[in-house]
Formats: structure tokens, sequence, C-alpha cells
């Protein structure tokens, strides 16, 4: 799994933002994983090295934190982005195009 935040009010990479991977556990989310976008806004194994189930996953993009330290304010302190996973063997990618007051995102290749 790897994500990709793309900063829409400069046109650039957030490097810096720090993402965790959660997956469903009854009515609880369980911690999988956490790491921190490159330079390129980018984390390109998010995954734990553990097998991967089918199931509902939750990544969640701490942007608060973000903007806070480039000195700006958020409407949206995270980014929670909520997906099932049927075939374990598909590689997923969540992109996260990000502004101050806006947030868009999709399953990307």
């Amino acid at each position: 799994m790897s994500v990709h935040v793309l900063n829409e009010q400069t046109g650039k990479p957030a490097p810096g933002v720090v993402v965790k991977l959660e997956k469903k556990q009854g009515n609880a989310w369980q911690p999988l994983n956490q790491a921190t976008t490159d330079k390129d806004g980018r984390i390109k194994a998010l995954w734990p090295d553990a097998p991967a189930a089918a199931g509902d996953y939750r990544v969640t993009f701490e942007t608060g934190d973000y903007f806070a330290a480039h000195k700006q304010s958020s409407f949206f302190p995270e980014v929670p982005v909520v997906f099932h996973i049927d075939n374990t063997d598909e590689h997923y990618h969540v992109p996260l195009l990000l502004s101050q007051y806006g947030y868009s995102t999709y399953r990307g290749s």
C-alpha cells in the first residue's frame, strides 16, 4: 500500500504528513502502521510486514500538524479515508489532494 499527498494550493508535494493505517476489528480500529511522507509527498510502503487480509481499513492523514508546521490554519485537522480490500494480491494506492479548506481522494494505481 502506498499514499501520495499533494498540496493543491502550492501545486507541490506535501512532505512531513504523518499517515496512520488501521484495520477495523468489530467496532474498533486496530493500528497497523504509521509513517511520514517523504520529500515527494509519498509513502511507498505503508503496509506493515504482515500478510494482508480482506476487510475494512482506514488511512488517516494528520493534516492539521502539516499546516501548523507551515504556519497555516486548516479546517480539517485530519483526513480519515476508509476503504475496503477484497483482493489481497492487488496493490492499493490512496492519493490525497489537499488544501487548507478541502481535500479529494481516490483509488490510484
